[in-house]
Protein backbone atom coordinates (compact mmCIF):
# COMPACT_ATOMS: atom_id res chain seq x y z
CA UNK A 1 0.00 0.00 0.00
CA UNK A 2 1.36 3.27 -1.49
CA UNK A 3 2.15 6.56 1.55
CA UNK A 4 0.85 9.59 0.59
CA UNK A 5 3.36 12.40 1.94
CA UNK A 6 3.42 16.03 1.29
CA UNK A 7 6.27 17.44 -0.50
CA UNK A 8 7.56 14.17 -2.20
CA UNK A 9 5.32 13.92 -5.47
CA UNK A 10 7.02 12.43 -8.27
CA UNK A 11 4.83 12.69 -10.79
CA UNK A 12 3.93 9.54 -13.23
CA UNK A 13 2.78 10.07 -16.76
CA UNK A 14 -0.76 9.25 -16.97
CA UNK A 15 -1.01 7.15 -20.25
CA UNK A 16 -4.66 6.72 -20.29
CA UNK A 17 -5.17 10.44 -19.54
CA UNK A 18 -2.66 10.99 -22.35
CA UNK A 19 -4.43 8.50 -25.28
CA UNK A 20 -7.89 10.40 -24.16
CA UNK A 21 -6.31 13.87 -24.67
CA UNK A 22 -5.03 12.98 -27.99
CA UNK A 23 -8.42 11.43 -29.12
CA UNK A 24 -10.38 14.36 -27.94
CA UNK A 25 -8.11 16.73 -30.00
CA UNK A 26 -8.67 14.76 -33.47
CA UNK A 27 -12.25 14.55 -32.64
CA UNK A 28 -12.10 18.51 -32.06
CA UNK A 29 -10.85 18.75 -35.41
CA UNK A 30 -13.38 16.19 -37.26
CA UNK A 31 -16.42 17.31 -35.57
CA UNK A 32 -16.32 20.40 -36.68
CA UNK A 33 -16.65 19.11 -40.55
CA UNK A 34 -19.01 16.68 -39.77
CA UNK A 35 -21.04 19.63 -38.10
CA UNK A 36 -21.04 21.98 -41.59
CA UNK A 37 -21.48 18.64 -43.78
CA UNK A 38 -24.76 17.59 -41.87
CA UNK A 39 -26.37 20.95 -41.44
CA UNK A 40 -25.48 21.20 -45.09
CA UNK A 41 -27.51 18.05 -45.86
CA UNK A 42 -30.46 18.92 -43.39
CA UNK A 43 -30.99 22.43 -44.82
CA UNK A 44 -30.79 21.32 -48.44
CA UNK A 45 -32.85 18.32 -48.08
CA UNK A 46 -35.57 18.43 -44.87
CA UNK A 47 -36.41 22.14 -45.72
CA UNK A 48 -37.83 22.42 -49.15
CA UNK A 49 -39.09 19.16 -48.29
CA UNK A 50 -41.58 20.07 -45.78
CA UNK A 51 -42.06 23.70 -47.19
CA UNK A 52 -43.21 22.11 -50.26
CA UNK A 53 -45.68 19.63 -48.50
CA UNK A 54 -47.37 21.98 -46.36
CA UNK A 55 -47.09 24.69 -49.11
CA UNK A 56 -47.09 24.13 -52.58
CA UNK A 57 -44.40 25.70 -52.85
CA UNK A 58 -40.71 24.80 -53.36
CA UNK A 59 -38.04 27.20 -51.88
CA UNK A 60 -34.89 25.25 -53.87
CA UNK A 61 -32.61 25.38 -51.22
CA UNK A 62 -28.99 23.96 -51.63
CA UNK A 63 -26.74 25.00 -48.91
CA UNK A 64 -23.04 24.29 -49.65
CA UNK A 65 -19.86 25.60 -48.03
CA UNK A 66 -16.80 26.23 -49.84
CA UNK A 67 -14.34 23.63 -48.43
CA UNK A 68 -11.30 25.96 -48.69
CA UNK A 69 -13.12 28.24 -46.77
CA UNK A 70 -14.06 25.37 -43.99
CA UNK A 71 -11.24 24.46 -43.36
CA UNK A 72 -9.50 27.89 -43.30
CA UNK A 73 -12.56 28.71 -40.17
CA UNK A 74 -11.61 25.27 -38.58
CA UNK A 75 -7.71 25.72 -38.72
CA UNK A 76 -8.16 29.49 -37.67
CA UNK A 77 -10.58 29.06 -35.03
CA UNK A 78 -8.10 25.88 -33.18
CA UNK A 79 -5.42 28.07 -33.81
CA UNK A 80 -7.24 31.63 -32.24
CA UNK A 81 -8.59 29.74 -29.43
CA UNK A 82 -5.32 27.76 -27.93
CA UNK A 83 -3.68 31.94 -28.61
CA UNK A 84 -7.19 33.62 -27.43
CA UNK A 85 -9.27 31.16 -25.44
CA UNK A 86 -7.37 31.49 -21.98
CA UNK A 87 -8.40 35.29 -22.14
CA UNK A 88 -11.76 34.96 -23.63
CA UNK A 89 -12.56 32.63 -20.78
CA UNK A 90 -11.34 35.03 -18.14
CA UNK A 91 -13.19 37.92 -20.24
CA UNK A 92 -16.75 36.13 -20.37
CA UNK A 93 -17.07 35.06 -16.66
CA UNK A 94 -15.51 38.63 -15.30
CA UNK A 95 -12.88 37.55 -14.19
CA UNK A 96 -10.48 40.27 -12.47
CA UNK A 97 -6.75 39.79 -11.44
CA UNK A 98 -6.16 38.81 -7.83
CA UNK A 99 -3.09 41.31 -6.69
CA UNK A 100 -0.99 39.69 -3.70
CA UNK A 101 -1.74 42.51 -1.49
CA UNK A 102 -5.29 42.14 -1.55
CA UNK A 103 -5.45 38.19 -1.52
CA UNK A 104 -2.07 37.17 -0.25
CA UNK A 105 -3.32 34.17 1.45
CA UNK A 106 -3.83 32.75 -1.81
CA UNK A 107 -0.53 33.77 -3.27
CA UNK A 108 1.11 32.53 -0.75
CA UNK A 109 -0.53 28.75 -1.15
CA UNK A 110 -0.33 28.96 -4.85
CA UNK A 111 3.39 29.46 -4.32
CA UNK A 112 4.43 27.15 -2.36
CA UNK A 113 2.22 24.65 -3.78
CA UNK A 114 3.45 25.48 -7.48
CA UNK A 115 7.34 25.12 -5.90
CA UNK A 116 6.68 21.20 -4.54
CA UNK A 117 4.76 20.87 -8.08
CA UNK A 118 7.95 21.93 -10.29
CA UNK A 119 5.77 25.15 -11.73
CA UNK A 120 5.93 28.45 -11.97
CA UNK A 121 3.49 30.27 -9.86
CA UNK A 122 0.44 30.20 -11.91
CA UNK A 123 -1.37 33.95 -12.55
CA UNK A 124 -4.66 34.20 -9.84
CA UNK A 125 -7.80 35.85 -10.74
CA UNK A 126 -10.80 36.28 -9.23
CA UNK A 127 -14.86 35.93 -9.76
CA UNK A 128 -17.15 37.76 -8.15
CA UNK A 129 -20.08 35.14 -7.69
CA UNK A 130 -21.61 33.39 -4.31
CA UNK A 131 -21.21 30.31 -5.88
CA UNK A 132 -18.36 28.50 -4.85
CA UNK A 133 -15.48 27.34 -8.17
CA UNK A 134 -12.38 26.90 -9.32
CA UNK A 135 -10.79 26.21 -12.87
CA UNK A 136 -7.55 26.49 -14.67
CA UNK A 137 -7.08 28.01 -18.33
CA UNK A 138 -4.06 28.59 -20.46
CA UNK A 139 -1.66 27.71 -23.03
CA UNK A 140 0.71 26.04 -21.26
CA UNK A 141 2.31 24.88 -17.81
CA UNK A 142 4.35 28.48 -17.77
CA UNK A 143 1.37 30.51 -18.64
CA UNK A 144 -2.22 28.66 -16.39
CA UNK A 145 -4.67 30.92 -14.59
CA UNK A 146 -5.84 30.06 -11.73
CA UNK A 147 -9.46 31.30 -11.15
CA UNK A 148 -11.39 31.33 -7.80
CA UNK A 149 -15.06 32.43 -7.00
CA UNK A 150 -15.15 34.96 -4.00
CA UNK A 151 -17.94 31.85 -2.47
CA UNK A 152 -15.13 29.72 -2.78
CA UNK A 153 -12.83 31.75 -0.74
CA UNK A 154 -15.90 32.74 1.22
CA UNK A 155 -16.99 29.05 1.74
CA UNK A 156 -14.11 27.16 2.44
CA UNK A 157 -11.48 27.07 5.67
CA UNK A 158 -8.09 27.40 4.59
CA UNK A 159 -7.22 23.59 4.50
CA UNK A 160 -10.07 22.81 1.67
CA UNK A 161 -9.09 25.83 -0.33
CA UNK A 162 -5.62 24.53 -0.46
CA UNK A 163 -6.99 21.34 -1.30
CA UNK A 164 -9.21 23.14 -4.44
CA UNK A 165 -5.83 25.22 -5.47
CA UNK A 166 -3.94 22.14 -5.42
CA UNK A 167 -6.15 20.21 -7.85
CA UNK A 168 -6.09 22.76 -10.29
CA UNK A 169 -2.27 23.15 -10.30
CA UNK A 170 -2.34 19.20 -11.00
CA UNK A 171 -4.21 19.53 -14.35
CA UNK A 172 -1.42 22.05 -15.14
CA UNK A 173 1.23 19.35 -14.19
CA UNK A 174 -1.39 16.71 -16.16
CA UNK A 175 -1.21 19.38 -19.67
CA UNK A 176 -4.90 18.77 -19.80
CA UNK A 177 -5.97 22.56 -18.78
CA UNK A 178 -4.31 23.26 -21.92
CA UNK A 179 -6.02 20.75 -24.41
CA UNK A 180 -9.42 21.42 -22.85
CA UNK A 181 -8.67 25.61 -23.45
CA UNK A 182 -8.29 24.58 -26.52
CA UNK A 183 -11.49 22.11 -26.44
CA UNK A 184 -13.96 24.34 -25.03
CA UNK A 185 -14.05 25.89 -28.32
CA UNK A 186 -16.54 23.13 -30.28
CA UNK A 187 -19.41 22.98 -27.55
CA UNK A 188 -19.24 26.31 -26.81
CA UNK A 189 -19.54 27.51 -30.47
CA UNK A 190 -22.52 24.47 -30.81
CA UNK A 191 -24.33 26.27 -27.86
CA UNK A 192 -24.27 29.12 -29.53
CA UNK A 193 -26.07 28.56 -33.09
CA UNK A 194 -28.53 26.43 -30.95
CA UNK A 195 -29.76 29.07 -28.43
CA UNK A 196 -29.79 31.61 -31.46
CA UNK A 197 -31.14 29.89 -33.28
CA UNK A 198 -34.00 28.60 -30.60
CA UNK A 199 -33.96 32.92 -29.84
CA UNK A 200 -35.24 33.12 -33.67
CA UNK A 201 -37.96 30.23 -33.12
CA UNK A 202 -39.00 32.38 -30.29
CA UNK A 203 -39.53 35.97 -32.36
CA UNK A 204 -41.38 33.65 -35.07
CA UNK A 205 -43.62 32.60 -33.18
CA UNK A 206 -44.30 35.66 -31.05
CA UNK A 207 -44.73 37.16 -34.22
CA UNK A 208 -47.16 35.31 -35.65
CA UNK A 209 -49.75 36.57 -33.34
CA UNK A 210 -49.69 40.28 -34.94
CA UNK A 211 -49.37 39.09 -38.47
CA UNK A 212 -52.89 39.89 -40.88
CA UNK A 213 -52.90 36.71 -42.67
CA UNK A 214 -55.41 37.53 -46.19
CA UNK A 215 -56.22 34.84 -48.39
CA UNK A 216 -55.08 36.50 -51.30
CA UNK A 217 -51.52 35.42 -53.86
CA UNK A 218 -49.53 36.74 -51.16
CA UNK A 219 -50.78 34.64 -48.64
CA UNK A 220 -49.26 31.55 -49.95
CA UNK A 221 -45.99 32.84 -50.39
CA UNK A 222 -46.07 34.87 -46.62
CA UNK A 223 -46.86 30.93 -45.59
CA UNK A 224 -43.81 29.31 -47.50
CA UNK A 225 -41.47 31.95 -45.67
CA UNK A 226 -42.57 31.25 -42.36
CA UNK A 227 -42.32 27.42 -42.89
CA UNK A 228 -38.80 28.04 -44.26
CA UNK A 229 -37.87 29.80 -41.02
CA UNK A 230 -39.14 27.87 -38.84
CA UNK A 231 -38.08 24.74 -40.68
CA UNK A 232 -35.13 25.99 -41.02
CA UNK A 233 -34.46 27.32 -37.15
CA UNK A 234 -35.90 23.82 -36.22
CA UNK A 235 -33.51 21.87 -38.37
CA UNK A 236 -30.31 24.31 -36.74
CA UNK A 237 -31.31 23.56 -33.34
CA UNK A 238 -31.30 20.05 -33.83
CA UNK A 239 -28.41 19.53 -35.51
CA UNK A 240 -26.53 22.06 -33.22
CA UNK A 241 -28.20 20.25 -30.36
CA UNK A 242 -26.73 17.17 -31.86
CA UNK A 243 -23.41 18.00 -31.84
CA UNK A 244 -23.19 19.72 -28.58
CA UNK A 245 -24.17 16.51 -26.84
CA UNK A 246 -21.25 15.13 -29.15
CA UNK A 247 -19.51 17.85 -28.24
CA UNK A 248 -19.82 17.07 -24.32
CA UNK A 249 -19.22 13.41 -25.32
CA UNK A 250 -15.83 14.61 -26.22
CA UNK A 251 -15.36 16.10 -23.48
CA UNK A 252 -16.22 13.17 -20.97
CA UNK A 253 -13.37 11.51 -22.72
CA UNK A 254 -11.53 13.57 -20.37
CA UNK A 255 -13.38 15.17 -17.75
CA UNK A 256 -14.51 11.91 -15.52
CA UNK A 257 -10.59 10.69 -16.33
CA UNK A 258 -8.85 14.06 -15.77
CA UNK A 259 -11.05 15.15 -12.74
CA UNK A 260 -10.19 11.94 -11.09
CA UNK A 261 -6.62 12.17 -12.03
CA UNK A 262 -6.29 16.03 -10.77
CA UNK A 263 -7.88 14.33 -7.63
CA UNK A 264 -5.07 12.20 -6.87
CA UNK A 265 -2.43 14.97 -7.90
CA UNK A 266 -3.87 17.41 -5.35
CA UNK A 267 -3.99 14.80 -2.40
CA UNK A 268 -0.28 13.84 -3.27
CA UNK A 269 0.60 17.55 -3.35
CA UNK A 270 -1.39 18.38 0.10
CA UNK A 271 -0.70 14.74 2.08
CA UNK A 272 -4.42 15.46 2.62
CA UNK A 273 -7.07 13.89 0.20
CA UNK A 274 -9.95 14.76 3.10
CA UNK A 275 -9.15 18.26 2.93
CA UNK A 276 -10.38 18.01 -0.82
CA UNK A 277 -13.01 15.71 -0.20
CA UNK A 278 -14.44 17.84 2.55
CA UNK A 279 -14.47 21.07 -0.70
CA UNK A 280 -16.24 18.96 -2.84
CA UNK A 281 -18.57 18.14 -0.41
CA UNK A 282 -19.11 21.69 0.57
CA UNK A 283 -18.91 23.27 -2.94
CA UNK A 284 -21.58 20.51 -4.71
CA UNK A 285 -23.99 21.66 -1.91
CA UNK A 286 -24.04 25.32 -2.04
CA UNK A 287 -24.20 24.59 -5.98
CA UNK A 288 -26.92 22.55 -5.62
CA UNK A 289 -28.99 25.19 -3.66
CA UNK A 290 -27.85 28.09 -5.75
CA UNK A 291 -29.66 29.80 -8.29
CA UNK A 292 -29.87 28.88 -11.85
CA UNK A 293 -29.49 32.98 -12.76
CA UNK A 294 -26.34 32.95 -10.39
CA UNK A 295 -24.81 29.57 -11.99
CA UNK A 296 -25.54 30.83 -15.24
CA UNK A 297 -22.77 34.17 -14.17
CA UNK A 298 -20.11 31.29 -13.88
CA UNK A 299 -21.32 29.62 -17.59
CA UNK A 300 -19.78 31.51 -19.73
CA UNK A 301 -19.06 28.04 -21.65
CA UNK A 302 -16.51 26.56 -19.24
CA UNK A 303 -18.90 24.55 -17.30
CA UNK A 304 -16.54 21.55 -17.74
CA UNK A 305 -13.36 23.25 -16.57
CA UNK A 306 -14.60 23.92 -13.15
CA UNK A 307 -13.76 21.70 -10.41
CA UNK A 308 -17.36 21.03 -9.30
CA UNK A 309 -20.11 20.76 -11.86
CA UNK A 310 -22.66 23.44 -12.53
CA UNK A 311 -26.29 22.10 -12.90
CA UNK A 312 -28.93 23.90 -14.58
CA UNK A 313 -31.23 24.36 -17.19
CA UNK A 314 -30.34 25.06 -20.90
CA UNK A 315 -31.87 27.04 -23.53
CA UNK A 316 -34.16 28.62 -20.92
CA UNK A 317 -35.52 31.70 -19.58
CA UNK A 318 -36.94 33.39 -16.53
CA UNK A 319 -40.06 31.59 -15.88
CA UNK A 320 -39.49 28.94 -19.06
CA UNK A 321 -39.47 25.07 -18.79
CA UNK A 322 -36.98 25.14 -21.97
CA UNK A 323 -36.63 23.63 -25.37
CA UNK A 324 -34.67 20.30 -24.26
CA UNK A 325 -34.30 18.24 -20.90
CA UNK A 326 -31.26 18.72 -19.26
CA UNK A 327 -31.51 15.03 -19.38
CA UNK A 328 -30.71 14.81 -22.38
CA UNK A 329 -27.06 15.75 -22.28
CA UNK A 330 -23.94 13.83 -20.45
CA UNK A 331 -22.34 14.74 -17.57
CA UNK A 332 -19.40 17.09 -17.38
CA UNK A 333 -18.21 15.79 -14.13
CA UNK A 334 -17.52 12.55 -12.36
CA UNK A 335 -20.28 11.89 -9.30
CA UNK A 336 -19.06 14.23 -6.60
CA UNK A 337 -19.93 11.28 -4.35
CA UNK A 338 -17.26 9.16 -6.20
CA UNK A 339 -14.82 11.08 -5.84
CA UNK A 340 -15.50 11.72 -2.25
CA UNK A 341 -15.33 7.76 -1.67
CA UNK A 342 -11.78 7.81 -3.90
CA UNK A 343 -10.22 10.22 -1.93
CA UNK A 344 -11.59 8.83 1.57
CA UNK A 345 -9.62 5.83 0.14
CA UNK A 346 -6.09 7.61 -0.27
CA UNK A 347 -6.25 9.05 3.08
CA UNK A 348 -6.58 5.47 4.07
CA UNK A 349 -3.25 5.02 2.18
CA UNK A 350 -2.07 8.40 4.16
CA UNK A 351 -2.96 7.02 7.40
CA UNK A 352 -1.15 3.41 6.94
CA UNK A 353 2.14 2.83 8.28
CA UNK A 354 5.44 3.32 5.78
Amino acid sequence: MSVIRRGTLEWETDRGLQVRMALALALLVAFPFAFVVTLEWALSTIVPAVTASLTGVDPGMDVVVDRRVLVVAVVGGLLGQYAFGDRLALRSLGARPAPADEYPDLHESTRLLAHQAGLSPPDLAVVESDAPNAFTTGRSTDSATVVVTTGLLESLDPAEREAVLAHELAHVVNRDATVMTVAYLLPTLTYLVATSAYTVLRTVFRSLRFLDTDHDGGGRALAAVIVVIVTTTLVTVAVAALFWIASFLLYRLLCRYREHAADRGAAHLTGDPLALASALATTDSELADAPDRDLRTLDGGVEALYVAPLDFAQFTEEGDDGLLSTDLFPDTHPDTADRIERLQALAADVEAPA
